[in-house]
């Protein structure tokens, strides 16, 4: 590796189960030299696509695995004219979901890392073990670039133990790490430190709610930078209504499911991560689709929307008397920023709280940081477009010195 520049690029991997997104930007500017997406990783016919000088190439082929997926994408690289491996890149940026109470900053990958986030993983068995496939693989190809992991968890590393505590047996939670960790942290922060920017604020003396509102989706009360309670809990499994996920529910229906239903564990967890929330109660969980059926009058769908308006409203509350003074609310990710009418649903009426929402400007559709409340509104509303890919980059370019 050279010596780093001012802007040297980044390639960022984010490592699914089954997928593999991937990303190369320069962190000072933010512009994206490529970017592509592998799908459906050790089946018969996965696909991949590839973005590059305005220009999409797109594969179906089997990619037995993660390693594959990555010298896929490098032979798309090496058809736009570049070479990744000779791209003068300063790092390669991981995002993995769990740090537990090991990880709580960017870090540099060395094997005693791994076997760390290794050991953790069964906190995030749906997540860290891809993680690590998604390191292994780039640090074979890449060995003579630093890789760095940045982890969901840790801007939420420092929340209160009242936030983070849960109320049972204090050496059965210290055996076994069981607290509220929070997740989508990366995004969190990036919403959070760019709207205090737009605003012309100073980010230590701005109280805000964060919404990331996704497939996956998370609340957050930041308190002049310092977030002190977020939805999701030990899992991303807790707190709002998801696409999939139930959020929060009686943990005693978990004991009913398997006592009087006789669901197993793995059944158990199959049915709330996976078939439920908003796929459960209306059998979809894209919001463009359950929107449509909401139109043509479907009642599931219907009720299905309102139940995820229902607890998205009961989080800002809740926030909005912890934080005690709140200056801004941001709303985020695939939903946030695209589904107008969850934005102002879960918002309305809150006239008397100084929430006041702009029809007109909450009707705008754009890819840039806008205000969707009206002047005169005592809490300005904003819709925020998250770049965790930005985030992780410059984060890891900071971490090896390039910035």
């Amino acid at each position: 590796m050279s010596n780093p520049t001012s802007d040297q690029p980044v390639l960022v991997v984010n490592a699914g189960s089954s997928s593999l997104k991937y990303q190369v930007v320069h962190p000072l500017s933010g512009d994206v030299v490529a970017e592509g997406l592998a799908e459906r990783i050790g089946e018969k016919q996965s696909a991949i696509s590839h973005t590059q000088n305005g220009h999409t190439d797109s594969d179906e082929l089997p990619l037995a695995d993660h390693g594959a997926a990555i010298a896929r994408a490098l032979d798309f690289f090496a058809a736009n004219g570049s070479d990744i491996a000779n791209a003068d890149l300063c790092a390669v940026g991981h995002r993995v979901v769990h740090g537990g109470r090991s990880f709580y900053r960017p870090t540099l990958i060395t094997p005693e890392v791994v076997a760390e986030i290794e050991r953790i993983s069964p906190l995030a068995p749906l997540h860290n073990p891809a993680n690590l496939i998604g390191i292994r693989a780039a640090q074979e190809l890449l060995p003579d670039v630093p890789s760095v992991a940045i982890f969901d968890t840790a801007f939420f590393h420092g929340l209160p133990d009242a936030a983070a505590t849960y109320a049972i047996d204090r050496d059965v939670a210290a055996a076994h790490a069981i607290r509220r960790y929070g997740f989508h942290g990366t995004s969190h922060e990036y919403v959070s430190k760019a709207a205090a920017e737009f605003l012309g604020r100073s980010y230590g003396d701005t109280n805000q709610i964060v919404l990331h509102l996704g497939n996956g989706a998370s609340a957050s009360a930041i308190d002049g930078g310092n977030p002190i309670d977020t939805s999701m809990g030990m899992t991303p499994l807790e707190g709002l209504v998801m696409g999939t996920r139930s959020g929060d529910l009686d943990p005693g229906l978990i004991l009913h499911l398997n006592r009087v239903a006789g669901l197993g564990v793995d059944e158990i967890d199959m049915l709330l991560n996976k078939q439920s929330g908003l796929k459960g109660l209306a059998g979809e969980n894209d919001f463009r689709t359950l929107t449509a059926s909401i139109e043509q009058g479907d009642a599931n769908a219907r009720a299905a929307y309102d139940v995820y308006i229902h607890r998205l409203r009961r989080y800002i509350g809740a926030y909005m008397i912890e934080l005690g003074r709140v200056d801004v609310i941001s709303f985020t990710a695939g939903v946030g920023e695209n589904a107008a009418s969850v934005r102002a649903d879960s918002l309305a009426k809150l006239d008397n709280y100084g929430i006041v929402i702009d029809t007109e400007r909450n009707a705008v559709r754009s890819k840039e940081p806008r205000r969707i409340s009206t002047d005169g509104s005592p809490v300005t509303v904003l819709v925020v477009p998250t770049n965790e890919e930005l985030a992780i980059a410059r984060q890891a370019a900071a971490l090896v010195g390039a910035l």
